[in-house]
């Protein structure tokens, strides 16, 4: 038995005008799909039956993407476009030329759950709470690459095919990757200077032209997935 929040119910009930014995797919980003039916309809509750499992726990690669916060529509649009390329963890961070000083993590969370029904996804990625980009860096996880989209790098070629022979070894070890996108203004010196420094950061190109920041999320997450993700 599965029961329903009120947000649950009035979606199911009132906007999509379902009653007993309807067919519902579940999913809650551990135990796969799953075909239940409608065993209680409220206007503020209800209850779900499972009857079978109609698809497994697909986990996306290990990809965390990081992201300066921009305009509201377009920090949705990020954080959907992640969710259906497959990123497995989604961090807004806080760069010098961000504009957003606070985001809301639950809503934000709630677009992530949204996009993965619409995608046809089993897992639900972690949206997390604001982090400032220089602590991020300063306790960077160990054996977990940095791929930095450099926009002083326009116009050359991107490596990401470069990383595929070493990713070999690093994904037999358990690591990681994240990719990094900074905001509209782009990032500062400082920020560059420091992330060029770094051994775990590799610094990219996006093609010819500098891209938004939206767009260059999307940009990013495509090319990572399809030379060292599970587009390949």
């Amino acid at each position: 038995m599965v029961d329903l929040s009120r947000d649950q119910a009035n979606y199911l009930f009132n906007v999509m005008r379902l009653g007993p014995g309807a067919d519902v797919a579940l999913f809650n980003g551990r135990d796969g799909e799953w075909r239940a039916l409608v065993d209680q309809a409220g206007k503020r509750g209800g209850r779900l039956v499972c009857e079978a499992q109609t698809a497994s726990l697909v986990l996306p690669p290990d990809l965390w993407l990081l992201f300066a916060p921009i305009k509201k529509a377009r920090t949705d649009f990020i954080v959907e476009k992640a969710v259906e390329l497959g990123a497995a963890r989604i961090v807004p961070v806080q760069t010098d030329y961000t504009n957003a000083e606070r985001i809301r993590q639950d809503r934000l969370q709630a677009h992530a759950i949204e996009a993965a029904e619409q995608c046809g996804g089993t897992h639900v990625p972690e949206v997390t709470d604001l982090h400032r980009l220089d602590r991020l860096l300063a306790d960077w996880p160990e054996g977990r690459g940095l791929i930095f989209a450099d926009e002083g790098r326009a116009g050359l070629s991107a490596v990401l095919p470069d990383l595929v022979e070493g990713d070999a070894a690093r994904q037999g070890q358990g690591a990681g990757w994240a990719i990094l996108i900074g905001p509209e203004g782009g990032f500062s010196e400082g920020e560059r200077a420091r992330l060029h420094a770094l051994p775990f950061v590799t610094a990219i190109s996006l093609g010819p032209r500098i891209l938004r920041a939206d767009t260059a999320a999307v940009a990013a997450l495509t090319l990572f997935q399809a030379h060292l993700g599970d587009w390949r």
